[in-house]
C-alpha cells in the first residue's frame, strides 16, 4: 500500500531546499544588517547644542585641525576645544548671531556644552588617537573628508573588520609625518613602496598590529 502520493519525494526536495533558502537568506540579511548604517552609524549625522560647520571654519577660514583638537597628538582622544577657544573668535565677531547663544550661555555661566561623540567605539575597544597619528595615519584616512562636511558624519563604519585592512597591511594607508593633517592630501602611484618605507620609519611592528590585545584590552 503506498502511502505517500507519487509528488511526495519532489515536494520535500522543495521544502529542504526552501528551507535551506531561508537560512541563508537570513544569515545574508543579518550580515548587511550589521553592517549597514543603522548599526555601525557610518553616514549619519548626530544632533549638536551648536550646529558646527567644519566646512566653514576649515575650508573657508583656513581654521587648523590642532588650533581646536589641540590633543590629537599627545592624548588617547583628539579633545574637544573649551568654549574660551570659540570665544576667541566669538567675542568679536557674530556676537549677537542667535545659532551661537548656547556658546555664549556656556562661556557667561561656565558649564560646558554637551556635545555628542559621532565617532564613539565600544567599551570593549581601546583606541589611542595619538599613537595613530605619530604612526603616520591621517586625519582624512579615518575621518574622511570632514574639512567639506556642514555637519559631521562618521565617514567609515569602524567595524572590527575597517580597523583590521589597516592592521594588517599599514602600507596601504601611511603617509609623512608633514602630510597627517593635509586633508586634502593624495596617496602617490608608489604608495605600496612608501608604506614600506614609513613603516621602518615610524619602527612599526607589523605582526604585533593583529594581536587581539592591542585593541582589546
Amino acid at each position: 500500500m503506498q502511502v505517500f502520493p507519487p509528488g511526495a519525494n519532489g515536494l520535500a526536495r522543495l521544502m529542504i531546499l526552501g528551507i535551506v533558502a531561508l537560512i541563508m537568506g537570513l544569515l545574508a540579511a543579518a550580515y548587511i544588517w550589521v553592517r549597514s548604517s543603522y548599526v555601525t552609524g557610518q553616514y549619519v549625522t548626530v544632533p549638536q547644542p551648536v550646529q558646527f560647520s567644519h566646512q566653514h571654519h576649515v575650508s573657508q577660514l583656513g581654521i587648523r585641525c590642532q588650533y581646536c583638537h589641540t590633543s590629537v597628538t599627545t592624548s588617547s582622544s583628539a579633545g574637544i576645544p573649551p568654549i574660551h577657544t570659540c570665544m576667541t573668535c566669538h567675542s568679536q565677531i557674530w556676537t549677537e548671531a542667535p545659532i551661537l547663544e548656547p556658546v555664549r550661555a556656556s562661556y557667561a555661566t561656565g558649564e560646558p556644552l554637551a556635545w555628542n561623540r559621532v565617532h564613539d567605539l565600544p567599551d570593549y575597544v581601546y583606541f589611542n588617537h595619538s599613537i595613530h597619528v605619530q604612526k603616520g595615519v591621517g586625519c582624512s584616512t579615518c575621518h574622511g573628508r570632514v574639512d567639506q562636511m556642514e555637519l559631521v558624519y562618521q565617514a567609515e563604519s569602524l567595524t572590527m573588520g575597517w580597523c583590521l585592512e589597516c592592521h594588517t597591511a599599514p602600507e596601504h594607508y601611511l603617509r609623512p609625518a608633514d602630510e597627517i593633517f593635509n586633508m586634502e592630501y593624495v596617496q602617490p602611484a608608489d604608495q605600496t613602496i612608501l608604506g614600506q618605507r614609513l613603516i621602518a620609519q615610524y619602527e612599526i611592528d607589523v605582526r604585533r598590529l593583529s594581536n587581539c590585545y592591542v585593541c582589546h584590552r
